[in-house]
C-alpha cells in the first residue's frame, strides 16, 4: 500500500493521482486505496475545500475485473477515472455514502456483474426484474435462473392517511416505460420513486467484440432523441483512443446536427410543458416548429433525428446541395416566431401560476449531484460540456451559458427558450465556416482507451472506451445525464401536489433507455 492511500488526510483528488497512471486520465487503485476513497470524497463536506477539492462525480460502472468511477476535478478540462480490480463474485467499496449519485451506478453493476459495493446505500435491485434467462450476464460464467420472480421492493413513508399510488410502468400516450411509486398524504407527494430497468437492451454485452465503426450504430440507439449527442461522444472516445483527428469539415457538421438536435428538442419539451398546463395552443405551435425543424434535417442530412450521421473518423455523409438554405430558412421562422411565443408564455397568468414554484431543485442538491444542462443551470449550477470540455467547433464558438437560481418548472423551461436563442445562433455560424474537404478519417485497429465528453440537450453525455490489441471493444460504458436527473426529480417533486406531477416530469425530462443500458 502507498503512503498516500493510509492516510485519512489526503484529499480524494491527490488519493487517486497517486495511484500508478493506467492512461494520462485513468489511475488504477489498489483494494486500500479504493477503501479509502469515499472517506476521501467526503472530507470537503467536512474539512476546508481548499485542503480536500471537492470533485464532481460523473459515473461508475463496470469495466473487464474492474470498477471505474469518473470524476471532474475543478476547473480541468478533462474527466479523471479511478479504477480498483474486483475478483469475480466479489465486492468493492461503495462511493454512495459520500457522493448519493453512485447508487444508481451500483445497483446496476450489480446486476449486470454481480460485484457488490460494500456499504452502499441501496442495495436493491433496478436493471434486474427477474426476467432474463440468466443472472448477472456480464460474470464470466452467468449463472442460470432458477425459482421465483422477485417482486419489487419500495422505499415507505409513515404517516397518518398516507397511501401509494403506483402509475406505469405503460403510461398514456407515445412514451417510454416506467413505474413511479408515489407516496401521498392526501395530495401532497410525501416520497417518489422511480423504477426504471423496463428498456434494457444489454447495450453492454453488444459493445464488446465489435469494432468501433461496427458498434457506432449501437450507441447510436441507446437513446433516440439524443441519437447525435450519443453518438459524437462515441465517436470522440473512439477517436481519442485510436489517436485519429476527424477532419475540419465533419467537426463542423457535427455541430449543426448537434444544435439542430437541441432545438428540435427543446421546442418539443416547451410545447410538452404548456400541454400539461392545458395551454394547447403553445403546444400546436412548438409542435409545428419542430416538425419544420425535423423536415429540414431529413431534406438536409436524409434522417429526420440525423440517426447514423456522425461516426468513429468524420460524419456519415454531408449536406445535400440544397441543405444550408433549407436550414437557413426552417430556423428563420423559429426565430421569427419564438418571441412571439414566449411573449404569450409570459403573459398567460394561468399557465405562470402553474410553472412558477413548482417542483424546486434545490441547488445544493443540483451541485451535489453535478446534475448538467438545463436541470443544472436552472437551479444555479454553471456547467456546459461545450465550454468544460471545450472540443471543437464549439471552442471557437464563443458561447452564451444561460443560468439562473430559482430551480423550479418555469426556471428549467426559460433556460430552454435562451438556450434556443444561442442554437439558432450557432447553426448558421457553422454553416457559414463550412469549407470543401474530407468528410472521414481512417481509424486504425489498434489498442487504446479513450473518452467523449458532448453537450447533448439534457446536459452532458459521457462515453468510455477500452479497446484491445486488435482494435475490438474490450469494454465500454455510455452515461445519459438522466442518471444524474432522475433522483433529483424524485426529490423536486416532495412536497408538491399529484397533479403537478406531469409538469415536474416533463421540465426534468429524463431519458428511460439512455439509463437502463
Amino acid at each position: 500500500m502507498s503512503p498516500v492511500s493510509a492516510s485519512a488526510s489526503v484529499s480524494a483528488l491527490d488519493l487517486i493521482r497517486a495511484a500508478p497512471a493506467a492512461t494520462p486520465f485513468r489511475h488504477v487503485l489498489d483494494a486500500a486505496a479504493w477503501a479509502a476513497l469515499p472517506a476521501a470524497l467526503s472530507a470537503p463536506l467536512a474539512a476546508a475545500p481548499a485542503a480536500a477539492p471537492d470533485l464532481a462525480f460523473l459515473g461508475l460502472w463496470p469495466g473487464v475485473g474492474e470498477v471505474h468511477a469518473a470524476f471532474h476535478p475543478p476547473g480541468e478540462t478533462a474527466p479523471l477515472i479511478a479504477s480498483t480490480a474486483v475478483a469475480e463474485g466479489g465486492a468493492y467499496a461503495a462511493l454512495s455514502p459520500a457522493r448519493p449519485a453512485a447508487a444508481w451506478f451500483e445497483r446496476a453493476v450489480a446486476d449486470l456483474t454481480g460485484w457488490q459495493a460494500a456499504g452502499g446505500v441501496d442495495g436493491r435491485p433496478w436493471l434486474e426484474h427477474g426476467r432474463w434467462p440468466v443472472l448477472t450476464p456480464l460474470a464470466a460464467r452467468p449463472p442460470r435462473r432458477t425459482g421465483e420472480v422477485p417482486q419489487p421492493v419500495f422505499l415507505t413513508a409513515e404517516g397518518e392517511g398516507v397511501h401509494q399510488i403506483p402509475v406505469g410502468p405503460i403510461h398514456a400516450g407515445v412514451i417510454e416505460p416506467g413505474h413511479f411509486r408515489f407516496h401521498v398524504q392526501g395530495e401532497m407527494i410525501l416520497r417518489l420513486e422511480a423504477r426504471l430497468g423496463y428498456t434494457h437492451k444489454g447495450v453492454l454485452g453488444l459493445l464488446r467484440g465489435r469494432s468501433p465503426r461496427l458498434a457506432a450504430p449501437v450507441a447510436a440507439r441507446l437513446s433516440g432523441d439524443s441519437t447525435v449527442a450519443h453518438s459524437w461522444a462515441f465517436a470522440m472516445a473512439a477517436e481519442r483512443a485510436t489517436a485519429t483527428t476527424p477532419p475540419p469539415r465533419a467537426l463542423l457538421l457535427r455541430g449543426v446536427m448537434a444544435e439542430l438536435e437541441r432545438i428540435a428538442n427543446h421546442l418539443n419539451d416547451c410545447g410538452f410543458l404548456c400541454n400539461d398546463a392545458a395551454f394547447a395552443w403553445p403546444h400546436a405551435r412548438f409542435g409545428a416548429l419542430r416538425e419544420m425543424v425535423l423536415r429540414a434535417a431529413a431534406a438536409a442530412f436524409g434522417h429526420r433525428l440525423m440517426m447514423g450521421l456522425v461516426i468513429p473518423g468524420g460524419v456519415a455523409r454531408d449536406l445535400t446541395p440544397e441543405g444550408a438554405r433549407l436550414l437557413a430558412d426552417a430556423l428563420a421562422v423559429v426565430a421569427a416566431e419564438l418571441p412571439a411565443l414566449r411573449g404569450v408564455m409570459e403573459r398567460h397568468a394561468s399557465l405562470q401560476d402553474r410553472l412558477a414554484g413548482t417542483g424546486i431543485l434545490r441547488p445544493e442538491l443540483a451541485a451535489g449531484f453535478a446534475a448538467g444542462g438545463y436541470v443544472g443551470r436552472a437551479s444555479g449550477r454553471d456547467a456546459d460540456a461545450r465550454r468544460d470540455f471545450p472540443y471543437a467547433p464549439y471552442d471557437a464558438a464563443g458561447l452564451a451559458i444561460p443560468v439562473l437560481e430559482a430551480g423550479d418548472v418555469e426556471a428549467r423551461l426559460l433556460i430552454r427558450l435562451a438556450e434556443l436563442e444561442e442554437s439558432l445562433r450557432l447553426v448558421p455560424d457553422f454553416l457559414a465556416r463550412l469549407a470543401p474537404g474530407p468528410l472521414q478519417a481512417p481509424l486504425l485497429p489498434r489498442a487504446g482507451e479513450g473518452w467523449g465528453m458532448v453537450e447533448g440537450f439534457r446536459g452532458e453525455v459521457l462515453w468510455w472506451l477500452q479497446l484491445g490489441d486488435d482494435g475490438l471493444i474490450r469494454a465500454a460504458f455510455p452515461r445519459d445525464p438522466s442518471w444524474l436527473h432522475w433522483p433529483l426529480l424524485e426529490a423536486a417533486v416532495e412536497g408538491n401536489i399529484v397533479a403537478d406531477f406531469p409538469l415536474c416530469n416533463k421540465s426534468f425530462n429524463a431519458s428511460y433507455s439512455g439509463v437502463d443500458l
